[in-house]
């Protein structure tokens, strides 16, 4: 009987552990809604605020611009009727001077024929004959002509209320509010040494003319902002970055015949845990920028075709391993770009056993056999894509073994619009993979990512 309730205790206990256990979790996962809860209360407030914020200070402005500009075509009109009144006031008082001029003349004539009228006769002779010549000599018969009123301007001001009623019209549309940008960041995946940022439109009434894309560090002592993409597509790699770091991306759009950008969208955290693509430093016949990502053959070897590859095998099955072509040297067919099991010294192509590779005339080799179809040949700006996933696994068995390999790999190599899709046997089950590339002639430049 002991027993028997010692075991019924013991499940007693495990069952309170269990449920003591069970709302520990519910407790952390109602925490957890709740930290979810006052995020988005804290970004619908913020924005909101920071909303505010711009409509009054773009208002502000708005308003102080247009008095300014009120005040400046106000002053500007005042201006001209202060020119047309100087202008016309002038020849007036020009006149006006004349005849002021000439009624001092009589008022003086007139004193002077007085005089002589009233003088004895001894003098009188001498008076009366230098009144009437002064009298010829002022010409009393000529008159100045006064202009009539309706040759003489008459200022006026032209003004209507045209200029209030397109205002109005204006105003009444002028700027917008949303409770969501017109586009967001959909998906960010890693590669190596980068981040492949997809975004979407949500607003479908928001004719996009393209799109603009920016990143930064996040933390307390993350970097400004950055242009990383600015174009029509919905989706951009942007590259070197630092792996386990995490980045801040952020996405715009401006719409078709407008000039300014539309609202950021909310920003999304991304990291890559992948370290970048490099190439091999101290490979004869090539030298490598500073990041180890671009790659270009010189003329060091000429009477070689040295075979360059990756400084570690960080190509993995499920990625796309992309070589961009910048610029061009002469074809020749020993030229390769592709992926391989291993490094061998002393190779001049990628042509061999153990290797996927494509030339730069667009022919395919799988384990060193060139492949009945064709991609087209590369030229400047071509990108070069290698995508590989594991078919399955093979029993040992004398046909494979004659085929060369034990494990299949389905390799799909993509160049301009084409796609070339082939099964590589290899000899072991493999997780990564080396990438190389071979040139017989200088003057080949190469980036991977």
């Amino acid at each position: 009987h002991r027993g028997r309730m010692s075991v019924e205790v013991d499940l007693l206990l495990q069952e309170a552990k269990e449920s003591i256990e069970a709302a520990q979790n519910y407790r952390s996962e109602l925490q957890q809604r709740l930290h979810g809860l006052n995020q988005a209360r804290k970004q619908i407030r913020g924005s909101s605020g920071q909303a505010r914020e711009a409509l009054r200070r773009h208002f502000a402005e708005l308003q102080a611009a247009a008095s300014r500009l009120l005040a400046e075509r106000q002053a500007s009109l005042l201006a001209e009727v202060d020119t047309i009144e100087a202008g016309s006031i002038k020849p007036l008082d020009d006149c006006q001077s004349l005849i002021e001029h000439g009624v001092g003349q009589a008022d003086e004539l007139l004193r002077e024929g007085e005089a002589a009228l009233r003088c004895g006769l001894g003098e009188k002779e001498e008076k009366l004959g230098s009144f009437t010549k002064k009298a010829v000599h002022i010409q009393l018969d000529s008159l100045p002509e006064v202009p009539a009123l309706v040759d003489v301007p008459c200022v006026s001001a032209q003004l209507d209320d045209s200029l209030l009623s397109l205002l109005r019209e204006r105003v009444s549309r002028h700027g917008s509010v949303s409770s969501h940008p017109p586009v967001l960041i959909e998906e960010l995946q890693e590669r190596p040494g980068g981040i492949l940022v997809r975004w979407c439109k949500v607003d479908e009434d928001f004719a996009a003319a393209d799109y603009r894309v920016q990143y930064r560090r996040s933390g307390s002592g993350g970097s400004q902002y950055e242009d990383a993409y600015i174009g029509w597509d919905c989706e951009f790699l942007v590259l070197h970055l630092d792996p386990h770091v995490d980045y801040l991306f952020r996405v715009c759009a401006r719409g078709e015949g407008r000039t300014e950008w539309s609202p950021w969208s909310v920003p999304q955290t991304g990291y890559t845990t992948l370290a970048p693509h490099e190439w091999r430093p101290g490979t004869e016949g090539f030298i490598l920028s500073s990041r180890k990502n671009i790659a270009l053959r010189n003329d060091s070897c000429q009477n070689r075709c040295p075979v360059l590859y990756s400084n570690a095998p960080t190509y993995f099955c499920g990625q796309t391993l992309t070589f961009r072509i910048t610029a061009l040297g002469l074809m020749d067919r020993r030229d390769s770009l592709g992926v391989c099991i291993n490094t061998l010294q002393g190779e001049e192509s990628l042509q061999r056993d153990q290797a996927v590779c494509i030339s730069t005339n667009g022919a395919v080799f799988v384990n060193g056999k060139e492949m009945t179809n064709q991609l087209p040949a590369i030229t400047v700006g071509s990108s070069v894509t290698f995508d590989m996933e594991v078919v399955n696994l093979f029993p040992i068995s004398n046909n494979n073994l004659s085929e060369g390999g034990n494990f299949k790999l389905r390799v799909t190599i993509g160049s301009g619009n084409r796609e070339v899709v082939s099964d590589w046997l290899v000899d072991q089950a493999v997780d990564c993979l080396y990438f190389g590339c071979s040139f017989a002639h200088s003057g080949w430049k190469v980036l991977v990512f």
